[in-house]
């Protein structure tokens, strides 16, 4: 355990060499990744295995169809797709993707769209495509396609890369709830203060660096991504902010820093960007629900997303349009991560998720902060093998303290019977 936080701190995880692989600024793509080409129509469509990530190409003005075979109706299926543009390259702000899930008989099942937005920077978007079981359309088992549409209104014309991790939902052991939590505390927290600590990001979903609750700075260069990962259980709520630090020059970007939080299957939850004049300013993420799987009943994107337990990643990027106002940089960046709520136990699944161990968080050795931590660790209702950790920790210096008292208590009453025993002069 100690050696797993020393690493932690000195920022020596797997994923930080995965990241550094890839390159400065080049999105890090799952390690194995089967190579995948999606196909003009149904005909002939690959197919998508849950649990298993795949990479492809979108030509410009591009529609590439996938399938997916479902042979359990009960289960719910998700399709994210990320597309990666060439770094340094033209898009406008409503540049992006679409993905659509389709039954046999075309009619859809979702559609969501990611786009660039107002940074007009060219970086990972994610968009999700579903089949959500017990919905009234697409409810039998079968064949659904997937498809992937390039959004283009005159950016560039360049293919964009593609990574696909479809992922397979159980039903539950027993019903479980079927309405929305009716309330929450919508409430913005306080800011999080104390010193902060380097931690550099990853350079893509499954290279993201484990993130705790804390202060937390790193350095960005225009028109970098990075990628953390905040390990949330059954009833734990996230806030965070981000802050761009000051710079010299004068001028105004819009859309300068992105800050995004995705869940465990890269649903965008919330997305949120800072306008910038060189002036250190921050941008926090709308109030969020604890997690529960309730909130998929929710109509606003914000609550539905939290309907997992798992991994939520927050995604900071930096717009190279600094380059033209402010300078190359670096430009500091920091990161602040609240976690409260109290953990309980989940549904149960009847079967398990497809990849393995998807709703399951991150060990909490991995992300934890310092003991002592005031943004929401231990003293903040931290998990039960952190609590342990520390009651294990606290009563064994008590044991120790104790023996250690008796030795000495010991000692000295020898002493004294050898004194007494002495004759006198």
């Amino acid at each position: 355990m100690l050696l797993a936080l020393g690493l932690c701190g000195t920022g020596l995880l797997p994923a930080a060499a995965a990241s550094a692989a890839t390159g400065p600024g080049a999105y890090a793509f799952a390690p194995g990744a089967r190579t995948v080409e999606g196909t003009a129509s149904t005909a002939g469509a690959p197919r998508l295995d849950p649990g298993r990530v795949y990479r492809g190409s979108l030509p410009a003005h591009g529609r590439l169809t996938y399938r997916l075979d479902l042979a359990d109706a009960t289960a719910t299926a998700y399709v994210p797709v990320t597309a990666v543009p060439p770094a340094h390259t033209d898009v406008t702000s409503t540049d992006g993707i679409r993905v659509t899930v389709r039954d046999a008989h075309g009619t859809a099942c979702s559609f969501a769209t990611a786009r660039f937005g107002a940074g007009l920077s060219p970086r990972p978007v994610t968009a999700l495509g579903r089949r959500e079981a017990g919905r009234a359309l697409c409810r039998a088992a079968g064949t659904y396609s997937v498809l992937v549409e390039r959004l283009d209104t005159g950016g560039t014309s360049a293919p964009w890369d593609l990574e696909l991790a479809p992922v397979m939902e159980p039903r539950l052991t027993s019903p479980g709830p079927t309405g929305a939590p009716r309330a929450w505390d919508s409430a913005s927290p306080e800011p999080i203060t104390g010193e902060a600590r380097e931690r550099a990001g990853g350079a893509g979903f499954t290279a993201a660096r484990a993130l705790g609750p804390g202060v937390w700075r790193t350095t960005l260069v225009p028109g970098r991504t990075v990628f953390y990962k905040v390990p949330l259980d059954w009833g734990r709520r996230l806030q965070a902010s981000a802050e761009l630090g000051g710079a010299a020059g004068h001028g105004y970007v819009g859309g300068a820093l992105d800050l995004s939080l995705y869940d465990p299957v890269r649903g965008l939850a919330d997305d949120v960007s800072l306008g910038y004049t060189g002036v250190r300013k921050p941008v926090a993420l709308a109030p969020l629900p604890p997690v529960e799987y309730a909130n998929r009943y929710a109509a606003p994107a914000a609550v539905s997303a939290l309907r997992f337990a798992g991994d939520y990643y927050l995604v900071l990027h930096l717009s190279d349009r600094l380059t033209e106002t402010f300078g190359p940089g670096p430009y500091e960046v920091t990161l602040r991560v609240r976690v409260d709520g109290r953990a309980h136990a989940g549904p149960g699944y009847a079967g398990r998720p497809q990849p393995d161990g998807v709703f399951t968080p991150t060990a909490q050795a991995e992300a934890a902060p310092p003991i002592g931590d005031g943004g929401g660790g231990l003293a903040g209702g931290g998990s039960p093998a952190m609590k342990a950790v520390a009651a294990g920790g606290i009563g064994l210096g008590t044991a120790l303290l104790l023996v250690l008292g008796g030795w000495t208590l010991a000692a000295r009453r020898a002493q004294t019977r050898v004194s007494a025993q002495k004759p006198t002069a």
